[in-house]
């Protein structure tokens, strides 16, 4: 059963990661079904997990990372992006795994991750209503510092980081298949930097969680959110320019806020 459990994470990761569903907080739902991990060590899991889905943007964007050798306006934006994601994104990480850490059972953070979803499916829904620019080439100094911040803000339970940084993007107006692309590689260092937290400031929480999981089992997920990724990857790309992805969201959102009532009056 580990075996498909670990399976079943990798899957979560591979297809939350890249829709606008906040992937950590997925993984910390199944983590705490599946190997009764208590919450907030599901949300360092769920950030540590990240590193699966680093290898699938990874190799799906290589061209676009070995550009960065002549490209210096993308360059400079993932430099600044990443550097306003640390600074917004850390402080609240530990915030939020301090006070994940007195909460019992997953009932409460289900209804909160249900809010916040409702609320990013209503964002995406009224960023498209601006009108389209082109891309990279229209942003400025300012532009970087607010995707960086809304990216930041998403090391919060139940907030999505592809949401707020498509989102954000959109409300500029940029392209959607340009605003996906970014946002995906933005990801990259992001991830890398989501996933050293966890092992610097978080490695108790992380060695319980390899302990339920076992070393094998969490490689074998990381492997399959890598290989899940790369065709999620695909498919969002090609979804971006429809105009009803939001109703995604919401429908994540309104499930969320059903499930975790219904667990919360299960546990009274």
């Amino acid at each position: 059963m580990n075996v498909l459990y670990s399976i079943l994470i990798g899957i979560v990761q591979g297809v939350s990661e890249w829709l606008p569903i906040s992937s950590k907080t997925q993984v910390l739902l199944v983590s705490n079904y599946l190997f009764a991990l208590p919450v907030a060590v599901g949300l360092a899991f769920g950030l540590f997990m990240e590193v699966g889905s680093l290898a699938s943007a990874s190799i799906y964007f290589r061209r676009d990372i070995i550009s960065l050798l002549h490209d210096r306006k993308l360059l400079a934006y993932l430099v600044v992006v990443t550097f306003f994601t640390g600074l917004i994104g850390v402080p609240l990480f530990l915030v939020a795994e301090r006070l994940l850490s007195s909460v019992e059972g997953t009932g409460i953070p289900m209804v909160v991750l249900g809010v916040v979803l409702i609320f990013d499916s209503v964002y995406i829904r009224y960023s498209r209503l601006t009108p389209r620019l082109a891309g990279l080439k229209d942003m400025k100094l300012k532009h970087y510092i607010a995707i960086g911040i809304a990216q930041g803000i998403a090391a919060l339970p139940g907030v999505s980081r592809s949401g707020m940084t498509v989102s954000t993007m959109l409300f500029m107006g940029v392209d959607p298949r340009d605003a996906f692309r970014l946002s995906y590689l933005a990801y990259i260092p992001a991830s890398l930097g989501a996933f050293a937290t966890t092992i610097l400031l978080s490695r108790s929480e992380i060695n319980t969680a390899v302990a339920a999981v076992d070393p094998a089992g969490i490689l074998l997920a990381i492997i399959t959110a890598a290989l899940i990724g790369l065709v999620v990857i695909a498919a969002a790309l090609r979804f971006a320019k429809r105009n009803n992805i939001y109703v995604v969201t919401l429908v994540v959102g309104v499930l969320a806020i059903i499930i975790g009532a219904l667990a919360s009056v299960a546990s009274i």
